[in-house]
C-alpha cells in the first residue's frame, strides 16, 4: 500500500509539471507564424517547456516503478485539471463554473479508478518481442493519424497520447528490467527498449506541439484520454494487470472512467470571456453602429464673429 501511495504522490507532481509544460507549449503554438520545429529550437521558452516535460517524465518513470500502469496512467488526467487554472491565469480570465464541475467530476472518477486498480507494484514486463510488436503497431497508428499535410488538431493529439502511453509502458519494462538483480542492468533488451522509449517520448512531444496550434482545451483533453487508454490496454492484455474486486471492481472502474470522461468533456468547453470593464479597449471595439458614440455636430452659435461655429 505504501508503494501505491508513493506512486500516486509522484504522479500528482508529474501531472502539475506536465500541465505547466502544456500551457507553455500552447502559448508558443499560438504565436507561431510558421517555421516549424527549427524555429522552436531557437526559442528559450520552448526549451523551458522541454525541461518541464523531462522533469515530469522522470517523476512518471519513478512512479511506474512503484505502481502499475492501471494506477499511474489514469492519474495523467490531473494534467488537464491543473492546466485549467494555469491556462485561465495566463489568458487573464477566471475559471468558470463548468470548469470547476469538470474538475470535481474528473477527481471523483479518478478516485473510483484508483480504488479498483490499486494493485501491487509491477513484476511482469513486456518481452522483447512484445515490446517490438507494440512499438511497430503504435508507429503505424501514429503514421495514419498524422500523415504529412494533415491539419493540426485532434488527430495529432490522439497520436501524441498513444505515443506517450506506449512510452510509459515501455518505460516500465526498462525500469523493472534494469533494477532486476537477477540479470545485467544494461542488457541488449534494456538498451533497445530504452531507445524506443526515447523515440516515442520525443515524437509525443513534437506531436503535442503541433496539436496545440488549434488551442489547448480539446487537444489536451484528447491527449489526456488517449494516453491512459493506450497504456491500460497494454497493462490489461499483455501484462496481466487486472482490477481488484472482481465484477464489482470492473463496474466501479467503468463508473469512474465515465465520470472522469464527462469531467474532461466539461473541461474542454471554452471558459468565460474576460469582463468588459477589465478590457476597455475591447469594449470600445465592440461598439456597433447603433451604439457608437455620436460625431460632434457643428451648429451656428451666438458669437461676435458671424462666421464662427459652436461645437456641441
Amino acid at each position: 500500500m505504501t508503494a501505491v501511495l508513493l506512486a500516486v504522490a509522484l504522479s500528482l507532481v508529474s501531472a502539475v509539471a506536465y500541465a505547466a509544460a502544456a500551457v507553455a507549449q500552447e502559448r508558443l503554438a499560438a504565436r507561431d507564424s510558421g517555421g516549424g520545429v527549427l524555429r522552436l529550437l531557437g526559442a528559450g521558452a520552448w526549451w523551458a517547456s522541454v525541461a518541464l516535460n523531462a522533469s515530469a517524465a522522470l517523476l512518471h518513470v519513478v512512479a511506474l516503478k512503484y505502481g502499475s500502469l492501471t494506477v499511474v496512467q489514469p492519474l495523467g488526467a490531473l494534467t488537464l485539471v491543473a492546466a485549467v487554472p494555469m491556462g485561465a491565469r495566463a489568458a487573464g480570465r477566471r475559471v468558470g463554473p463548468a470548469e470547476w464541475r469538470g474538475t470535481a467530476l474528473t477527481l471523483a472518477g479518478l478516485a473510483a479508478l484508483l480504488v479498483a486498480a490499486s494493485g501491487p507494484a509491477p513484476e511482469r514486463v513486456l518481452s522483447l518481442t512484445g515490446a517490438l510488436a507494440v512499438a511497430g503497431t503504435t508507429a503505424a497508428l501514429i503514421g495514419v493519424l498524422s500523415w504529412p499535410g494533415a491539419r493540426p488538431g485532434l488527430r495529432h493529439a490522439t497520436a501524441s497520447g498513444f505515443a506517450s502511453g506506449v512510452a510509459s509502458a515501455l518505460t516500465q519494462t526498462v525500469t523493472v528490467a534494469a533494477t532486476d538483480r537477477s540479470g545485467p542492468a544494461l542488457s541488449p533488451k534494456v538498451v533497445l527498449v530504452a531507445v524506443l522509449v526515447a523515440a516515442f517520448a520525443a515524437g509525443g512531444l513534437l506531436l503535442s506541439q503541433t496539436a496545440y496550434k488549434g488551442g489547448l482545451g480539446a487537444p489536451l483533453a484528447v491527449l489526456t484520454l488517449s494516453n491512459p487508454v493506450a497504456a491500460s490496454v497494454i497493462g490489461l492484455t499483455l501484462l496481466g494487470q487486472g482490477l481488484r474486486g472482481g465484477a464489482a471492481g470492473v463496474l466501479l472502474a467503468l463508473a469512474g472512467a465515465a465520470l472522469a470522461s464527462w469531467g474532461v468533456v466539461l473541461l474542454t468547453r471554452p471558459g468565460p470571456a474576460p469582463a468588459d470593464e477589465e478590457h476597455p479597449v475591447a469594449a470600445v471595439l465592440a461598439l456597433g453602429p447603433e451604439t457608437a458614440a455620436p460625431e460632434p455636430v457643428l451648429v451656428p452659435g451666438p458669437s461676435p464673429d458671424p462666421g464662427r461655429l459652436t461645437r456641441l
